[in-house]
């Protein structure tokens, strides 16, 4: 009976870790490329926030070698991401009773062009878009504005990632 219990349980490990190589907790499948390079983003956005298009390079980077066993390389990669950041943009979003803002509204746009060099028919250009709101009485600035590029980056960082890798 033991026997039998430690064989049927050996099965089920056997087959559970055998079938993470189709699947992971991730949510991307089985991924033919070996590495993957991101290209600097340019910071094409009428606004122009200093170092802002370092920070989301470095962040969609970092993302990609957290969450996939991909390799990170300068040239060559099998999967480029490559684009710009074309809009970078603060509005007002709500008011008070005396018609003053009372709350507004960071918008980031990304331009991502997106190569599978050893599957085209996954290749994507395509726009991302995300937003941070935050009292008008705060300057962007300090803890501010690193609380809404954190949000911002989180964000369309794992959407991209979910378009190009885990297909959702």
């Amino acid at each position: 009976m033991k026997k039998s219990i430690q064989f049927s349980l050996m099965i089920i490990i056997l087959f559970s870790i055998n079938g993470c190589k189709y699947y992971n907790f991730t949510g991307t499948g089985k991924i033919d490329a070996k590495t993957f390079q991101v290209n600097y983003f340019q910071n094409n956005a009428e606004l122009i926030e200093p170092g802002i298009e370092r920070d989301f390079t470095l962040a969609l980077q970092d993302l990609i070698q957290n969450q996939t066993n991909l390799s990170l390389t300068n040239s060559g990669g099998d999967l480029i991401y490559e684009g710009e950041i074309t809009g970078y943009r603060i509005s007002p979003m709500t008011a008070t009773a005396d018609q003053k803002t009372a709350q507004n509204r960071l918008t980031m746009t990304v331009n991502v062009r997106f190569t599978n060099t050893k599957k085209e028919e996954d290749n994507f250009e395509k726009p991302f878009t995300f937003f941070h709101d935050y009292p008008a009485s705060s300057q962007l600035v300090g803890s501010t504005l690193q609380a809404a590029k954190d949000d911002i980056f989180e964000r369309i960082t794992q959407d991209i990632f979910n378009a190009s890798l885990a297909k959702w």
